[in-house]
């Protein structure tokens, strides 16, 4: 994203993220722990939860810069441009998770050129489908909206909120994936299964 577009950067830093392992289980919400911890698929565990009425709405779909920590987390240089995708994921009609992809451009080649219209499609259906699929460390962080930038959050989302990130490699070719888990989201007692795998 430009700068200009967000004139207080200095007082609204990135949220700070950090791997897993770093992070004291102790500081996490018991009642998340198990939801940002798991390696499986999120879009999957989402619709289990929400028993089948689950949706995606597309915020944002565009190419644009990434935050400075997302082009250090894929190794792109700071001014390199990348299919940046924004989506909310409604468990029962409410906001749970508010997930954002950054999608390099040496990335969308071959087979990979059809992440550029993925259109309403779960981007986590399809990486948890593809057989070439390998996912990075998992870290970890926790940002209060109104003094963290983020962007294109829903304004009447605010509070402090915990989320996730990971790379993902499709034939060996880097995407990241944020989920955060917003204030709606409930689904603390549905029984917990870890997937380790990958």
């Amino acid at each position: 994203m430009p700068a200009l577009r967000y004139p207080n950067r200095k007082f609204h830093p990135e949220p700070s993220w950090r791997s897993y392992t770093r992070t004291p289980a102790t500081t996490m919400p018991v009642s998340l722990r198990g939801w940002l911890l798991d390696r499986g698929s999120l879009t999957q565990r989402l619709i289990d939860a929400s028993e089948g009425e689950f949706r995606l709405e597309v915020l944002n779909q565009h190419m644009a810069l990434p935050l400075l920590s997302e082009a250090n987390a894929l190794g792109l240089p700071t001014r390199q441009r990348a299919v940046v995708r924004e989506v909310i994921l409604y468990g029962r009609g409410e906001p749970w998770v508010y997930a954002r992809s950054i999608i390099p451009i040496k990335t969308l080649t071959g087979r990979l050129r059809s992440l550029r219209t993925l259109d309403n499609r779960p981007l986590g259906a399809l990486l948890f489908n593809d057989k070439t699929m390998q996912r990075g460390d998992i870290e970890i962080t926790c940002m209060n909206t109104e003094s963290h930038l983020q962007p294109r959050l829903p304004q009447d989302i605010k509070g402090t909120i915990w989320g996730r990130r990971s790379v993902f490699y499709l034939d060996q070719k880097p995407l990241l994936v944020s989920e955060m888990f917003l204030p709606k989201f409930k689904p603390y007692n549905n029984p917990i299964t870890f997937h380790f795998h990958r």
